[in-house]
């Protein structure tokens, strides 16, 4: 039986791989500023469905990326050195959506690209392997 969180983690990695080709559809066209935005969402999503599996949620991505860092990667079930791609992108979504003289380009992207598509390759497993799992936050 799926339970109502593991659907929601499946869901939400979906949206995750989805918003990943967007990224690859952007970047092919050069629309670095774009690509950007759609791999840090793809992380985003990726983490949401992990955060899902624990009941977890925030209205804000920083304190998304705040419980991800709690529940994850302190409690040692996420390896820093992939979670740093949530962050990474984070940063440089930041940088490039908001800041008035950003102008990424093809570097900035590819150096995204390489730290996201391993965390949404973690997510992805970490969640295959943990649906079927007791629900460790039930009543």
């Amino acid at each position: 039986m799926t339970t109502p969180a593991a659907e929601l983690a499946r869901q939400r990695l979906t949206r995750a791989v989805e918003t990943l080709r967007e990224a690859e559809v952007l970047t092919a066209d050069r629309h670095w500023r774009g690509a950007i935005n759609r791999l840090y969402y793809a992380a985003f999503y990726a983490a949401q469905a992990m955060l899902a599996l624990r009941r977890l949620e925030a209205s804000k991505h920083s304190v998304t990326i705040a419980l991800f860092q709690q529940h994850f990667v302190k409690a040692g079930l996420v390896p820093p050195e992939v979670a740093r791609g949530l962050t990474r992108a984070f940063d440089k979504r930041q940088l490039t959506d908001y800041a008035d003289l950003s102008d990424p380009g093809a570097e900035d992207v590819q150096e995204i690209d390489r730290s996201v598509r391993p965390f949404i390759q973690f997510c992805e497993q970490f969640v295959a392997e943990h649906v079927n799992q007791p629900d460790q936050n039930a009543d």
